[in-house]
């Protein structure tokens, strides 16, 4: 193997990584990477410490709930205020404790006795620690930030954090929709994507998906679809995924599901990472604007990293090797100081009386709009900047509602926008306990409450008064409603045709395939052959043929090429379609591929062999890497610190035994690692690799995964050797072998930006 070039859509590499190393030279040279990861503030001894002191602060990159009080007034009090006080251990009262390691008993070998009440606080609070998980999006994420308006809504609404200027913030959740709160990050599903924001005028929730359509257009049928999502109900598997008679039975059957389903066999169904998934909406709203004019708009989120997602291969082996794969990538992201941020866009439509855009039902949301036909205006940008303090209090308490509107936002009458006006609240009272539950910290409003709701479980507030109704004289009138000199939530007077009851859909709902197809025809051919491969998968779990061959005629109408290789696969005859096919015009904005994006926050692994006598190399990837924006990890084969007697001891973050190539997105050679003293097969199976000559087997593992997966590999000094030792092909695309360390990680930095080489999935 010899020094390569890039080529391809690579092919002007070359010149950019030389602006790359300029930028690199004059960054912050030799300063220490800040790895994240650390579990604590504090560094601990290995002696149990016994001199008393205050609880430790949170990390630099956490924060709770800002302090308000249940009827949101801003508090004095600090963060911390609500945290642990004092060093001593207390009873929940506060009362000193000299013992909790043992039971009060009749002697040290006698019964327990009934009267000890330290004991019984601590089992009764154990034995209640939890509460219900959501019946959808149990396994969450979620992070702080802030959002900044740019004032392009202004036109549009009244609503004040959309102001010019204007900074609210944000507690934004990220979550799979069928898994338990145990399940793995990376399975394929559909992600949830809520943001709650602390406006002036109170919070607003915007409740969407990492996919603009839904499965289904009234939200009645939202308890079957999720029915036939989560496990069998007779053995409880599988566990948070599709792959499963009961879903595609539903779905086969209910076409209307089939385009959200193909978004989930897309890659959108296996992100990359939060950081790196749009949110939608999903229904379309109605914005007021100061002068009472109404329109109709779509949002959209839009991730400044671009929109990436996980080859199958990576979701599989991060769900076992990693299973908080997401959501330690978001964590570590923050606390590198690589802060996410996504635009906030809205596509603008007339709110006619049809609510029609281009014989696109407005209404229905199993459509959505080409970005062609109604481009998304960025109307701010959101940036998440710190990790929460506590998961409990804070991610599993936050609580959304598709009803938190402020003046100038409004629903519209989507049938399944309807329904969740409902069902967010009645989920809360079993959830958290009651109607209160907008007085936990991390539920909170930035801004006054007068409500007239009284006591019920869980009630902190201590309401002052005696007349919580209207009208009243005794409390002076209090609380008076919002004249035209405050801005109130207004609803919208919309005129609403004269009906009669049914139970019934408009005509306009009865398309199911033509934006499935759509959808498809946008992709790539990687990507469709992608779609075809996890149709493949999820239709071979099934155990029924009828269902196989029933979802194949579904594929007919939606494409005869994709229909007939996943037939293929399945060993089934493959169906002719039963109505025309539509001819689409393809949106180049559906596909997630063609463009270069920044790099912040991107894993790279820097390979570091033994015995290795001069480590400056090693030091200046490391530390262009962290000018970067991303992370750097050393590997080598033990642990601590690798040291040449010339600069700062470099420390390992990983070994053999503990990388894996899912984590890293780059990987850099500085030479060829000889097999380490643990490369056993006994010790580690990933050791028992066919043989690679001298080159540590788990090495050649993880470069032939890198390299099947598209991620960019590079080295200097005799790491030739490794690359042809890993079985890598002799002029591999996207391999770059360079003199010096820093032209190597320049020209693995561009290779980056375009997130995989994609040269390497021809179709």
């Amino acid at each position: 193997m010899t020094q390569q070039e890039p080529t391809g859509i690579i092919g002007k590499a070359k010149d950019a990584a030389a602006e790359v190393v300029d930028e690199i030279s004059s960054a912050v040279g030799g300063a220490a990477p800040i790895i994240p990861g650390t579990p604590g503030s504090g560094t601990p001894t290995i002696d149990e410490p016994t001199e008393p002191h205050d609880p430790l602060p949170p990390k630099p990159a956490q924060h709770g709930p800002v302090p308000h009080s249940p009827t949101g007034a801003p508090s004095k009090d600090g963060e911390l205020a609500a945290a642990q006080q004092g060093a001593y251990l207390t009873t929940a009262t506060g009362v000193p404790l000299r013992d909790t390691d043992h039971s009060l008993k009749a002697g040290p070998r006698g019964p327990v006795l009934l009267q000890d009440h330290h004991l019984r606080e601590k089992m009764m609070h154990f034995d209640h620690e939890r509460i219900p998980e959501r019946v959808v999006h149990a396994r969450g994420a979620a992070a702080h930030g802030v959002f900044t308006s740019n004032g392009a809504a202004t036109t549009l609404t009244r609503a004040a954090f959309l102001a010019e200027g204007a900074s609210t913030p944000v507690f934004t959740r990220f979550s799979t929709v069928l898994g338990s709160r145990g399940s793995a990050d990376t399975v394929r599903d559909t992600r949830g994507f809520a943001v709650k924001f602390y406006t002036t005028e109170g919070n607003f929730d915007l409740v969407g998906n990492n996919i603009p359509v839904f499965f289904i257009q009234d939200a009645i049928k939202f308890p079957d679809v999720i029915h036939a999502g989560k496990p069998h109900p007779d053995i409880e598997v599988p566990q948070a995924q599709s792959a499963h008679d009961t879903f595609w039975d539903f779905v086969s059957l209910h076409t209307e599901g089939q385009h959200h389903a193909l978004w989930n066999m897309s890659d959108r169904g296996i992100p990359r990472s939060y950081r790196m998934m749009e949110g939608f909406g999903v229904h379309t709203f109605r914005l007021v604007n100061a002068d009472d004019e109404t329109t109709l708009v779509k949002f959209h989120w839009k991730p400044r990293l671009g929109v990436h997602s996980l080859t199958w291969e990576e979701a599989q082996l991060a769900a076992g090797v990693d299973p908080d794969f997401h959501r330690r990538d978001l964590a570590d992201a923050i606390e590198s100081g690589a802060h996410p941020e996504w635009d906030l866009g809205v596509q603008v439509f007339p709110d006619t009386p049809d609510q029609m855009f281009e014989g696109i039902d407005l209404l229905d949301s199993t459509k959505l709009v080409p970005e062609e036909l109604a481009p998304v205006q960025v109307i701010g940008t959101m940036t998440l900047d710190a990790n929460p303090g506590n998961y409990f209090a804070e991610t599993e308490q936050v609580a959304f509602h598709a009803g938190h509107f402020v003046p100038g936002i409004d629903a519209t009458d989507d049938p399944l926008f309807q329904g969740r006006l409902f069902s967010y609240l009645d989920t809360q009272l079993t959830r958290l306990g009651g109607p209160n539950f907008d007085q936990i910290p991390i539920n909170r409003p930035h801004a006054p409450v007068n409500d007239m709701l009284r006591d019920g479980y869980h009630q902190d507030a201590v309401h002052t008064g005696i007349a919580p109704y209207r009208p009243n004289s005794i409390d002076g009138g209090c609380p008076f409603l919002a004249g035209e000199d405050v801005s109130a939530f207004i609803d919208v007077p919309q005129a609403v045709e004269a009906s009669t009851k049914v139970r019934a859909a408009p005509a306009s709902y009865d398309d199911h395939f033509s934006q499935a197809r759509l959808f498809y025809l946008s992709l790539t051919d990687v990507e469709q052959a992608h779609v075809k491969q996890s149709y493949a998968f999820e239709l071979g779990k099934c155990y029924e043929q009828a269902i196989k061959e029933r979802q194949l005629l579904a594929l007919a109408n939606i494409d005869a090429d994709l229909c007939q290789k996943v037939a293929d696969t399945l060993g089934l005859p493959a169906p002719e379609p039963t109505i025309p096919l539509t001819d689409e015009v393809p949106s180049p904005a559906l596909s997630q591929i063609g463009d270069t994006w920044p790099v912040d926050g991107r894993m790279v692994g820097i390979v570091v062999p033994d015995g290795l006598d001069d480590l400056s190399g090693v030091r200046e990837v490391r530390d262009a890497v962290f000018a970067a924006s991303m992370v750097p990890l050393v590997i080598a084969s033990h642990g601590g610190v690798l040291e040449d007697g010339h600069g700062d001891p470099v420390t390992v973050q990983r070994t053999w035994l503990t990388v894996r190539s899912i984590e890293l997105d780059a990987i850099v050679l500085a030479g060829a690692p000889a097999a380490a003293p643990d490369a056993d097969p006994s010790a580690d199976v990933k050791a028992a690799a066919p043989s690679t000559g001298t080159l540590e087997p788990r090495a050649a593992l993880l470069l032939s995964e890198a390299y099947r997966h598209g991620k960019a590999l590079g080295g200097w000094g005799d790491s030739v050797a490794a690359l042809e030792a890993s079985g890598l092909p002799a002029a591999p695309a996207g391999v770059y072998v360079g003199d010096d360390a820093s032209d190597v990680i320049a020209h693995l930095v561009t290779l980056l930006g375009s997130h995989r080489v994609w040269e390497r999935f021809p179709a």
